[in-house]
């Protein structure tokens, strides 16, 4: 979704002079990077999470408007310049009128002569890509996923939650190890080692003491995420309830992926498709194995990888293949920025996972 301003020109003259503003904006943070038409990084900055929905749509820009007024300031640049092209690639973005909405917010800021405001699953998929063609996966806090066609064709879901027919992501296996260990506990359902493990990671002596400590507030909900990798640390000691989440959790990566792949015409052709996120960027053998064997039945042409550069190198990337800049500029973008990112290689596959 773009919104063009009246009389808007092309690209700035000048290498030095900022063409893309980029922005990736997730729920723990938010990241600004000032691009050159050529591909010099300018300068970054930093701010909180983006929550629209928990703060409402202005009070969301602000915290954008942070990251950008901090990235103008380590490029050494008064104010905040007027770019050719704001490339905003945004968490809470999920539905079309949500695009529309906040394309005029941003827009409104008066960063840039055009803006365009995606999903922020956009922007990891094109990070791992070296033109924006392919499908990516991201299994963080939630899950989501998006194709994308050089021609500007997309594929993509509401990814809202079980309203949406969603299953997974951090937050939902979480969840999900919690309902099965609570019922091994209490004789409800069958027997599982998450019944210890999950309320031993806290330091507490059962499932009875770690509920009671969730639904009371001794023990902040949001620390609940902390569960996911021990779920995987259970599965990998051959537990089958918690072997069978995870199992669950690839067959949902490769439904989503195979559904975007055959819209857009894919299945039968070579195609990269990406994970990232946490839970997928975590490299665990058996999620991550699983994918890649039912992706070999579904999808035979399908290249898996895992892209674990920072999402904003691919707001700036998006920025830029509108701007029509040369090839030399990605690359030169891609060697900056990833330099900059502790843990990721130029090649945006390596490193280690976020938090879940």
């Amino acid at each position: 979704m773009g919104v063009t301003a009246p009389g808007a020109s092309a690209v700035p003259d000048g290498p030095a002079r900022p063409a893309v503003l980029a922005i990736d904006a997730g729920n723990s943070k938010t990241d600004a990077v000032l691009v050159a038409a050529d591909g010099t990084v300018l300068g970054t900055g930093r701010a909180g999470g983006f929550q629209p929905p928990r703060t409402g749509v202005e009070a969301a820009v602000d915290v954008l408007a942070e990251a950008v007024s901090a990235a103008a300031a380590a490029a050494g640049l008064p104010g905040v310049p007027r770019v050719a092209r704001v490339s905003a690639c945004l968490a809470n973005v999920d539905l079309p009128v949500e695009e529309r909405r906040l394309t005029e917010a941003v827009a409104a800021r008066g960063w840039g002569a055009a803006t365009e405001v995606r999903n922020d699953t956009f922007a990891i998929l094109r990070a791992g890509v070296d033109t924006p063609f392919g499908v990516a996966v991201v299994c963080g806090a939630g899950i989501n996923c998006v194709g994308m066609l050089p021609d500007g064709r997309t594929a993509r879901f509401p990814a809202l939650g079980q309203i949406s027919g969603d299953w997974g992501g951090g937050g939902g296996l979480a969840q999900e190890a919690l309902w099965w260990a609570a019922r091994a506990e209490d004789g409800r359902g069958g027997p599982t080692a998450l019944a210890t493990a999950l309320p031993g990671h806290f330091g507490l002596a059962s499932m009875a003491a770690l509920i009671e400590a969730a639904h009371l507030g001794t023990l902040a909900r949001e620390r609940l995420h902390e569960l996911v990798p021990v779920l995987f640390a259970v599965a990998a000691a051959g537990d089958p309830v918690a072997s069978a989440l995870v199992e669950r959790q690839a067959d949902e990566v490769v439904a989503m992926a195979s559904v975007a792949m055959e819209r857009l015409g894919l299945l039968e052709r070579e195609v990269p498709v990406l994970l990232g996120g946490s839970v997928l960027a975590a490299r665990h053998p058996q999620l991550n194995g699983r994918i890649e064997e039912l992706l070999a039945v579904r999808a035979p042409w399908a290249r898996v990888s895992v892209v674990t550069a920072p999402p904003v190198l691919g707001a700036a990337l998006l920025g830029l293949d509108a701007l029509g800049a040369p090839a030399g500029a990605a690359a030169r973008l891609l060697t900056r920025l990833s330099e900059t990112a502790p843990g990721t290689s130029a090649a945006g596959t390596t490193g280690a996972a976020e938090a879940y």
